[in-house]
């Protein structure tokens, strides 16, 4: 499944790797109200996930890990913070926890436990290796440029399984050539269903930018926007002016039901990339969105760069990254060991 981008240029090579030394992700939470009868942990982890986390201290303090909310799951290989929801009484215990992978940083109070999607965005940290001077230019005048114009909000590579296996088990799921009657395991491979119509559908809108809109996302009549308050809508005229000023996004249908879809122009792409039979509530995702925050640091001595910045909840650094080199990555070949961070 391959994925396109709006800067349409020669191939920057660098490399990265996931491990917890060389990426390095920070949750950026809501606001929480300093009492209630919810204790908010930030977390420190490494070198596990979100769920792994969650069974460690859902054993500890001897309740289902379902009573534990977080708002997004991170990374395993890498090191990441993040804020999770535990009731209050078991506050004090809690001050005897300790995992060598798991650090409490802190401990505030909320009014209401934490949901999914319960976030700002994150803040990522990440080293690329084998940049050349001239490279490292070029890295940053790209990042720049979709700090400006947007980058395609791609679904990446994680979310199809390491050898995108997971994609053949979703479509026969969803063609009744396989039973899943785990639950869990049925909602996860029908968003990993509804996320290749997406980037299917998103790839063909990039092409078409390219091709007809000088590499800048180009707008349709029809589009369904996000706002800034995030409503969905249909304009009747193409709001160029608000999706220059970023106060709206063009959004991608992941198909179901109960979901608004496209009109006109833009419908006639949409199509192909929906199931109207799919019985699971469909959902849409901004198109584009803006990297914020872009800071570059370049060691020469070793040929290092460290580049950091901050996307909106559901988007993925690697989508950033492999629209900075124009190539695609694979969960395999960024697990391979490429260098040793140099503070």
């Amino acid at each position: 499944m391959h994925r396109e981008y709006l800067q349409n240029k020669n191939t920057i090579h660098f490399q990265f790797e996931q491990n917890k030394d060389d990426f390095i992700v920070d949750e950026i939470p809501l606001r929480f109200t300093g009492k209630g009868n919810f204790a908010i942990l930030h977390v420190k982890k490494i070198e596990l996930t979100t769920w792994d986390m969650i069974a460690v201290f859902a054993e500890f303090l001897h309740l289902p890990a379902e009573k534990i909310g977080y708002a997004g799951l991170k990374d395993k290989h890498a090191t990441t913070t993040q804020y999770i929801s535990i009731e209050a009484k078991y506050e004090k215990e809690l001050k005897k926890f300790k995992h060598p992978q798991i650090t409490i940083l802190s401990i505030t109070r909320n009014t209401q436990a934490i949901r999914m999607g319960d976030l700002a965005g994150n803040r990522f940290r990440i080293n690329l290796f084998g940049v050349s001077q001239i490279e490292a230019g070029q890295i940053e005048k790209v990042a720049r440029k979709s700090e400006k114009n947007g980058l395609a909000n791609y679904f990446g590579y994680q979310r199809f399984g390491r050898n995108e296996d997971a994609i053949e088990q979703a479509r026969a799921m969803v063609a009744g050539d396989l039973h899943v009657s785990d639950t869990k395991l049925k909602k996860f491979l029908i968003s990993i269903y509804q996320s290749l119509y997406f980037n299917d559908w998103l790839k063909e809108r990039v092409l078409l930018s390219r091709e007809k809109n000088g590499g800048e996302f180009m707008l349709l009549e029809g589009d369904v926007y996000l706002s800034q308050e995030e409503r969905l809508f249909t304009p009747k005229n193409i709001p160029q002016k608000d999706f220059k000023a970023k106060k709206v996004v063009p959004t991608g249908l992941l198909p179901g039901r109960d979901v608004y879809r496209a009109r006109a122009k833009a419908r006639e792409i949409e199509k192909r990339y929906d199931d109207e039979f799919l019985y699971d509530k469909g959902a849409r995702r901004a198109a584009l969105v803006y990297p914020r925050d872009i800071e570059f640091r370049y060691k020469s001595n070793f040929d290092i760069v460290n580049i950091a910045f901050t996307l909106p909840k559901g988007s993925y650094a690697t989508v950033f990254l492999e629209n900075i080199a124009n190539k695609n990555f694979t969960a395999k070949a960024v697990k391979q060991k490429v260098g040793r961070s140099k503070k």
